[in-house]
């Protein structure tokens, strides 16, 4: 249990994009359960749902990267212009 725990602290995006492309691919089967896809179809939509959930985390994971850097709007300076080649002019 403890090795779950920790590759959870230490991989939060790998473990939100399992969750995510579980819970894409329930929702998926139980929506579409009647409509007769023949296997290689559910294969590829299987697929591309887990791809999709991957691509959810990744852009989510976009915000997080700024913050660990410590980039925010609040801490980005004005660019002040140039005053030597505003004088010369």
């Amino acid at each position: 249990m403890t090795a779950i725990r920790n590759f959870v602290r230490n991989h939060p995006q790998i473990t939100a994009w399992i969750a995510l492309a579980i819970g894409m691919v329930i929702i998926l089967a139980w929506s579409a359960k009647d409509v007769g896809f023949t296997a290689s179809q559910w294969a590829a939509l299987i697929v591309t749902t887990i791809l999709l959930a991957g691509a959810c985390v990744w852009i989510i994971g976009w915000g997080d990267e700024d913050e660990a850097e410590g980039v925010g709007a609040e801490q980005v300076e004005p660019s002040k212009p140039n005053q030597e080649s505003a004088a010369s002019d």
